[in-house]
């Protein structure tokens, strides 16, 4: 039963958890009405670019999320070690410690890698970039601090992926103590 939603971005968290279940490739308009509970009218009117722009809406507001709690923290924080500690527990929180896949590693892997390439590259830079800055402003030196943020960001995504096919989010808050561990002492 389709029902009403005033903003366009009341609908975006929905469709997130759609692609986030499905894919892009599996998210069918069929699927993406179930999980707005959306007709289909009221899909296109939001979106009238189809499921090319509704994946692109969904980027944009992982990336703003991210760029907000993660990125921007991590930069602005007067504190480097306490931007990094808060990274971890926001991260751990938006994935609920585990239990929630990337959606951005998602479309890094599928088939719809080079549609979103460049919003993929520019989240997983980003992240790394203010990581890596944070790092040198513990006393790292760049290269190591560089080499230490993509190790831990990658570990951050292969430790989703491993909580999730293990059906086990002890191997996700594990994995993330032993990022903070290694990147703080």
């Amino acid at each position: 039963m389709a029902r009403v939603i005033a903003e366009k971005e009341d609908v975006i968290p929905l469709l997130a958890e759609v692609f986030r279940t499905y894919g892009f490739e599996g998210a069918s308009l069929a699927r993406i009405s179930e999980g707005t509970k959306l007709g289909r009218g009221s899909i296109y009117h939001f979106f009238p670019g189809g499921k090319e722009e509704m994946a692109q809406a969904v980027l944009g507001h992982v990336d703003a999320w991210f760029r907000r709690h993660v990125f921007e923290s991590l930069a602005e924080h007067e504190d480097a070690v306490a931007g990094i500690k808060a990274m971890f527990d926001d991260v751990s929180r938006y994935f609920l410690s585990g239990q929630r896949v990337c959606l951005v590693g998602v479309f890094a892997l599928g088939n719809e890698r080079d549609r979103f390439a460049v919003m993929v590259r520019d989240y997983f830079t980003a992240w790394i970039d203010a990581l890596a800055s944070a790092l040198v402003r513990t006393g790292r030196k760049p290269k190591e601090a560089r080499m230490l943020a993509e190790e831990v960001v990658g570990g951050i995504q292969g430790a989703l992926v491993l909580a999730r096919a293990l059906d086990q989010t002890d191997v996700f808050a594990d994995a993330m103590r032993r990022f903070q561990k290694r990147l703080l002492g």
